[in-house]
């Protein structure tokens, strides 16, 4: 049943797991543990719809590199999926088994962990039974760029298709306009004790359970340990720690233009380095699609005005003259996107503020940076992109400056990809969460989503965060039967 916890407070007093945050992943692991015959709250902090009120609580404060952090997340029913655009491609082997550069290591598990649940997860988004991710080009020369493989999910608008099972599924409590805003953890036990849940007029309540997870996004749930005063006096989270730290995103970078041979088509080519090229270069992985243009993309409220003049100076051969006041690919332009993964990087992070907003929790900075290692990796992705995009015979490509030197401020956008904050690891002096997605220093509290990916490789995260929440949904249904034996 779905609530409103403005209006209706009414809570039973012995869940078996209590889940904030109502996105993908959360919506997830309800669904899969109520089905399996648990009592479970679901708690979303916004309503169904957009609301400014709710948005309003994701303000924070930026700096280091801009990533819209409050721009790029949806507070309500459904989470950031109401806005997903459906692009999945799964991890590879190779993103387990290859360590970041630096000091801290790579995944703690091997792929063949989440593997098995690739086909559920892609049921749950919608994709074909047995589909396969096809190629959509042909390879280039080198043996360093494959063809990249994806689907398109329609996409799955989880409020939307699973409105009728959050409404109606036994043992499941759904509770909407229903706020976090602490966790208080017993350092006797070693367990999290409760909740407390808020109304936007400051009502609250504890909600005891067995076992907890957050699933609030990646800047959110280090927001919710970081402002925990019981897990920070326990020494759960340290000052020293990495709660918030290794804040990843996936980069757009403007790699530059290019222009094709005659006799070559301009159907779009889209490009995913292979693990020969990571090994080589000591690089990160990378998506790059080149595009012709067929009209002026431009994005926002004020599309229509920007269309206008856009247009007018590509009709009039003025692009260039205004290029510092405004870039844009005129139509005809080959243009270079990239989706390029970024290195772990502790000064990538979330902090918290001195000022706190209406519910009484502290706000957070959100500081984007960049390591040399990432600079590295755009570096020989545009490097020898263009070297073999020439040998292949497709024609040449135009670098931006700054993508070979490095010296150089890069022009680069977010993905809205907010991966890291949790990040899991084999000891605590190296993440957050332990292989089973559990809170280091904890028996029973536990993350979901992107943040606690060890590495983001350069692929959508939806669809393996939901392979990693089903996971837990299985460590969590055996580990309850395991501690109390049959239940109801």
């Amino acid at each position: 049943m779905i609530r409103d916890y403005q209006t209706q407070k009414t809570l039973r007093e012995d869940y078996d797991v209590c889940i904030i945050g109502a996105g993908p992943a959360g919506i997830t692991l309800a669904l899969h543990l109520a089905k399996a015959g648990w009592r479970v709250l679901l708690a979303e902090a916004g309503g169904h719809e957009y609301s400014p009120r709710s948005q309003a609580f994701y303000h924070c404060t930026s700096t280091g590199l801009e990533m819209y952090p409050q721009e790029t997340r949806l507070r309500y029913l459904g989470g950031t999926s109401n806005h997903w655009a459906g692009r999945c491609r799964p991890f590879t082997p190779s993103d387990f088994a290859v360590a970041p550069p630096g000091n801290l290591p790579g995944w703690p598990i091997p792929y063949s962990d989440i593997e098995p649940y690739l086909a559920p997860a892609m049921a749950i988004v919608d994709l074909p039974e047995g589909a396969d991710f096809q190629p959509l080009n042909t390879a280039l020369a080198g043996g360093d760029f494959d063809p990249d493989r994806f689907l398109l999910s329609p996409p799955t608008r989880f409020a939307q298709k699973y409105a009728s099972a959050l409404a109606d599924t036994a043992g499941l409590d759904v509770f909407i306009n229903c706020n976090c805003v602490d966790l208080e953890f017993d350092p006797a036990s070693g367990r999290l004790a409760a909740v407390v849940l808020s109304d936007y007029e400051r009502q609250r309540q504890r909600l005891v359970a067995r076992h907890f997870i957050l699933a609030t996004g990646a800047i959110e749930n280090a927001r919710q340990l970081l402002n925990s005063q019981s897990l920070r006096a326990a020494g759960v989270v340290a000052q020293d720690g990495l709660v918030g730290h290794c804040l990843m995103e996936h980069l757009n970078v403007d790699m530059g233009t290019f222009i094709l041979k005659d006799g070559q088509n301009g159907e779009p080519r889209e490009y995913y380095t292979t693990d020969a090229f990571v090994a080589e270069y000591q690089a990160g992985k990378g998506n790059v699609a080149a595009t012709v243009l067929s009209e002026v993309r431009t994005y926002g409220r004020t599309a229509e005005v920007k269309h206008f003049l856009e247009s007018l100076m590509c009709d009039m051969g003025w692009a260039s003259k205004i290029d510092f006041i405004a870039k844009f690919s005129c139509p005809g332009d080959g243009v270079l996107s990239t989706m390029i993964e970024q290195y772990p990087n502790t000064q990538s992070r979330i902090s918290l503020l001195d000022e706190k907003d209406d519910l009484g929790m502290y706000r957070v900075n959100v500081n984007w940076a960049l390591s040399a290692g990432d600079r590295h990796t755009i570096q020989c992705i545009g490097g020898e992109l263009a070297k073999q995009f020439a040998e292949t015979g497709l024609g040449f490509i135009k670098l931006n400056d700054y993508v070979y030197d490095t010296a150089l401020p890069l022009k680069l956008s977010p993905h809205a990809h907010h991966m890291g904050t949790t990040r899991m690891a084999a000891a605590k002096e190296f993440g957050v969460v332990d292989s089973d997605c559990k809170v280091f220093g904890t028996d029973n509290l536990y993350v979901a989503g992107s943040s606690i990916f060890a590495t983001g490789g350069a692929s959508n995260p939806t669809m393996p965060l939901l392979q990693f929440a089903l996971r837990l949904a299985d460590h969590l249904d055996n580990r309850m039967k395991a501690a109390h034996g049959a239940h109801v």
